[in-house]
């Protein structure tokens, strides 16, 4: 019952995602805005299915390992309208610690980096997945199974929670009135994307922006009388879309990192486990400091 859910979940979606990027493509060219590249969306479908691929092969073994923690749960939720609503709530929570840590501790982001790599934003930008997260992701999913929920149900949700961060990547809608204040919008998720100091490491929940807000995490989009123009990419763009380059860029720069001579053992850990952008000789920046730097110069 529950995988001919995630079917016809995908069934449903695919033609919607192909319909409203067609549109995004059309409204794009209509309004003479750059949002699309053919070397860029290519790079995004390729990333899509490496990440399929390796969620699928290695399905097998997370969904043992959350049937096992289900197995030994400490609560059942009987209520059906209860278990799904805080089963969404609890998700979606969880993948706000996950995506949070992603961007807070260099080993992840170099797996999550590939996400932010894109320097337009459009739909199919919300594809451009983290090739390697299936191998760890289902660990913060651990106490949705010690708290009763089956796996195929949180492998549910998580699925259209995704639909909802798919949606989110456009330029096309502004601003989404009351929703701003809970749901993750466009607006919310263009500053995510963004490379200015200001906007890095901000809004960070999936479907839910009140962990952000809960949390010290949010950032509004400012206009451009207010602040400058959105830079999507990163701090430093990749200049080849080459993909063993796009995919292992940042591994390269952590083993170039840890390998360095004269530098102890604290400085090797922390360019594995600190925070991306912080060097031992303060020859690059952290985005906390990159803010503090900007607040300096004004």
């Amino acid at each position: 019952m529950d995988s001919i859910r995630e079917q016809w979940l995908i069934l449903i979606s695919t033609p919607i995602y192909v319909f409203i990027i067609g549109l995004e493509i059309i409204l794009s060219h209509l309004q003479h805005r750059k949002n699309y590249s053919l070397k860029d969306t290519i790079t995004n479908t390729y990333l899509m299915i490496m990440n399929g691929g390796i969620d699928l092969l290695f399905r097998l073994i997370y969904m043992v390992v959350l049937q096992y923690f289900y197995a030994h749960a400490f609560i059942q939720i009987e209520t059906a309208i209860a278990y799904w609503l805080i089963l969404l709530l609890a998700e979606d929570f969880l993948y706000y610690w996950l995506h949070r840590f992603d961007h807070q501790i260099r080993l992840f982001w170099a797996v999550h980096v590939t996400h932010h790599s894109s320097q337009l934003m459009n739909f199919t930008v919300g594809f451009r997945s983290s090739v390697f997260q299936p191998l760890y992701r289902f660990i913060y999913f651990i106490p949705l199974a010690l708290l009763g929920f089956r796996p195929l149900d949180i492998l549910f949700i998580y699925a259209a929670t995704q639909i909802w961060g798919i949606f989110v990547h456009t330029e096309l809608i502004y601003k989404m009135g009351w929703l701003e204040y809970i749901f993750v919008t466009p607006s919310h998720h263009r500053v995510h994307h963004g490379s200015n100091a200001l906007y890095l490491d901000k809004n960070m929940g999936m479907f839910l922006i009140v962990w952000d807000k809960l949390f010290g995490t949010f950032q509004a989009e400012l206009s451009s009388k207010d602040y400058q123009p959105i830079q999507y990419g990163l701090t430093s763009n990749l200049t080849s879309q080459n993909p063993l380059k796009v995919i292992f860029h940042e591994w390269a720069s952590i083993w170039k990192d840890v390998t360095q001579k004269d530098i102890n053992w604290q400085a090797r850990w922390k360019y594995l486990f600190g925070p991306p952008g912080w060097s031992h000789d303060g020859s690059r920046k952290t985005s906390n400091e990159l803010r503090k730097l900007e607040n300096l110069n004004k």
